[in-house]
């Protein structure tokens, strides 16, 4: 597939068509990890911060009253956390 460097601002972009965005399962606004590798630009999908979302999962489970699945596993120190 051809596509041509184009100039945004004081720097240079390249339009991924949709096909290529689909394959690397991305699509606009996602981050990716850009590297040069043997005269080659690769592109690659960033994997998103491994516990992102956690917090707000937790404050929504705690406002519906969800009670967690193995109780018995609790911390002594649980009831200290802030969210």
């Amino acid at each position: 597939m051809l596509s041509a460097v184009k100039k945004i601002g004081n720097s240079a972009g390249i339009i991924i068509p949709k096909p290529l965005l689909a394959e690397l399962g991305a699509q606009a606004g996602d981050n990716v990890n850009l590297r040069f590798e043997q005269g080659r630009i690769v592109i690659e999908r960033a994997a998103p911060p491994v516990r992102e979302g956690w917090a707000e999962d937790a404050q929504r489970l705690a406002a519906e009253g969800d009670e967690p699945a193995w109780p018995e596993f609790a911390n002594d120190e649980d009831a200290d956390f802030t969210w």
